[in-house]
């Protein structure tokens, strides 16, 4: 399935100047604020381009951060930045006011700001599978959904709990009130200290730290059949993460039409960079600053990579169930407020594999491995505390 701009919405994007932005609260936009043009080339000849990220340096963006090493954004004539994201940013809405040319988010958490107002479209699904899990102790017994009633249930929230609160709701749980709901941090020292019965994590980050941890009771590291985990892409509550997108408005110009493709090629061909060479990009995550350890970034670009290959039809399509499935559960279930992702079905502009195709076509005619078909995960020693 092939998603493009209309005609008649490629007719009036051509014709405008940068559309003036009126977001709501969660987009935080301002309405007289004015997309940009596409940057002029530098005095190198390149073009200069900024990518958001949704957090900070680590592993979940190794394939990024290899096509800047790697040279690729250059051989594509441009000339990247990739902006950290933190607690206090939201990429989106980044892009949406016009400080980043592209974005890296979630699908949900994006098509809530797209339907507050931010103009932004899906161009590239980098990531074809869910990273996130729940994760409690074996001998708690926690071996299903259903059997977290009566128990310590922790997520993040800020838009993280959808996956865990559908899954509940499929398996008959009232997640208001057949568990306890606690608010937690963004580490799993509340499911170490017992405070937790199931604790949320992503595969790449907090079930690694689960895994660095001294367990008390042996002096030796937690072993993963320590653990029971509950993974959403089992379940069948998976929602898309890590996309990226770009202005929807920018997209009716011609010059940010080619230079989303040679965008997303290049980003494509570093994700690739990764899938073959896992300890190179390790070292050049690390190298960019990442405060997290050696074996903890390798565990991370391990387990992304995972999320990423194999691609069947191709890196960064959109798998039109999963899109599906991502947008029911984003309009039908509700967190432990009563509110629901988006309220109403997205428009056809929220996304398009126009650009990626394009970008996977010039690839493979440089023979570049754009399915990863033969891709075998890594067996990674993590070190205590991720060192």
């Amino acid at each position: 399935m092939t998603r493009t701009p209309t005609i008649a919405r490629r007719t009036a994007l051509l014709g405008a100047a940068g559309g003036a932005l009126a977001l709501g609260a969660a987009a935080c936009g301002s309405a007289d604020q004015e997309q940009p043009a596409a940057a002029a080339p530098g005095t190198d000849g390149l073009t200069p381009v900024r990518l958001q990220l949704q957090w900070v340096t680590q592993g979940q963006f190794a394939g990024y951060f290899a096509a800047l090493d790697q040279g690729y954004y250059a051989d594509e004539g441009l000339d990247v930045q990739i902006l950290e994201g933190g607690a206090d940013i939201v990429p989106q809405t980044v892009l949406a006011q016009g400080q980043a040319d592209y974005a890296i988010a979630w699908v949900p958490k994006a098509l809530a700001s797209r339907e507050q107002g931010a103009m932004i479209t899906n161009v590239a699904q980098v990531f074809q599978r869910s990273g996130t899990l729940q994760v409690s102790f074996a001998d708690a017994g926690i071996g299903d959904v259903a059997a977290l009633r009566g128990r310590t249930v922790g997520n993040w929230g800020f838009g993280n709990e959808y996956e865990l609160f559908a899954a509940m709701t499929a398996a008959g749980l009232d997640p208001s009130g057949d568990v306890t709901l606690v608010q937690q941090q963004f580490d799993m020292l509340g499911l170490l200290q017992g405070d937790i019965d199931a604790a949320q994590a992503m595969t790449y980050n907090e079930y690694a730290q689960l895994l660095e941890a001294e367990d008390p009771a042996t002096g030796e590291l937690y072993r993963p059949e320590d653990f029971t985990v509950l993974d959403w892409n089992e379940v069948g509550t998976a929602m898309l993460q890590d996309a990226v997108w770009a202005s929807s408005d920018r997209l009716g110009e011609r010059a940010y039409q080619e230079q989303t493709v040679a965008f997303l090629k290049a980003s494509l061909k570093g994700w690739a960079f990764a899938r073959d060479e896992p300890e190179a990009a390790r070292d050049v995550v690390v190298a960019r600053g990442s405060t997290l350890g050696a074996s903890h970034q390798l565990w991370q670009v391990n387990e992304v990579n995972k999320l990423v290959w194999p691609a069947p039809d191709g890196a960064g399509l959109v798998d039109p169930e999963a899109w599906e499935r991502t947008v029911r559960i984003a309009l039908e279930t509700r967190n432990a407020e009563g509110q629901t992702v988006i309220s109403a079905e997205p428009d056809e502009e929220a996304w398009t594999d126009e650009y990626v195709r394009e970008a996977l076509d010039a690839l493979r005619a440089e023979g570049v491995d754009v399915t990863g078909e033969a891709f075998t995960p890594l067996t990674v020693t993590l070190e205590p505390g991720g060192a």
